[in-house]
């Protein structure tokens, strides 16, 4: 045998498997969750229904994440992160304008928010009901990023003429409440609208509606 070739062990090859396996158990746990909470609009589930529909012993919850708030916190690390990465991005794009790079991450908080429609409703509920010390840490984590991101790119579009100066901490409020409230609220839909999903074409309006709407409260006059 060459020296440079590799010989896998049978245990290798099997603890390699393993891993794959419980990967995929414990996705397939966060992702069900998640239909869950799209399907009943809610951001509470049973661990019985959990494991029927995933398939999965509910024991495995335990196993993956502690408990079920350890779970809850991992599907919202999971879905979180699209948000938070979009707008680390955007402050890192030299070229683009302040005004360009806010209306693209007011249209991706809509998109994120159309495929989680709990997001919010998730992040208050562990805020609410954890210790100080990680209600502080989930804060740090999530919102602070977006606080600090904001102030950075109204702070450039003020400076550069195109922006009037607006309180950041209230913008903040202002983009994560038209992008919660909208895709939480199918039963206002339903019963004043007659209309129960939502569907691509109106996720695609109300980006559009949402962009223009909020991006004309905060640029200066003449822009």
């Amino acid at each position: 045998m060459n020296v440079t070739e590799q010989t896998v062990t049978p245990s290798a090859t099997s603890d390699s498997q393993d891993n794959v396996e419980a990967q995929g158990a414990r996705e397939l746990l966060l992702e069900t969750a998640s239909q869950i909470m799209r399907e009943g609009d809610q951001v509470d589930i049973s661990l019985s229904e959990l494991s029927l529909r995933s398939g999965l012993n509910s024991a495995l919850v335990k196993y993956y994440f502690g408990n079920k708030a350890g779970m809850l916190r991992a599907l919202l690390d999971r879905d979180m992160v699209t948000i938070i990465r979009s707008v680390d991005a955007l402050l890192a794009k030299d070229a683009m304008s302040p005004e360009a790079k806010l209306r693209r991450h007011i249209g991706k908080c809509i998109d994120t928010y159309y495929a989680y429609p709990y997001l919010n409703r998730l992040l208050m509920r562990l805020v609410r009901d954890s210790d100080e010390a990680e209600a502080r840490t989930i804060a740090d984590t999530y919102l602070t990023p977006l606080g600090v991101a904001y102030d950075k790119l109204i702070k450039a579009g003020v400076d550069n003429g195109t922006f009037r100066s607006v309180d950041a901490q209230l913008f903040y409020f202002t983009v994560t409440g038209a992008a919660d409230r909208f895709f939480s609220a199918r039963l206002v839909l339903r019963h004043c609208y007659g209309q129960d999903t939502l569907t691509e074409e109106l996720r695609d309006r109300y980006r559009e509606h949402t962009v223009d709407f909020i991006m004309a409260g905060i640029l200066a006059r003449g822009h």
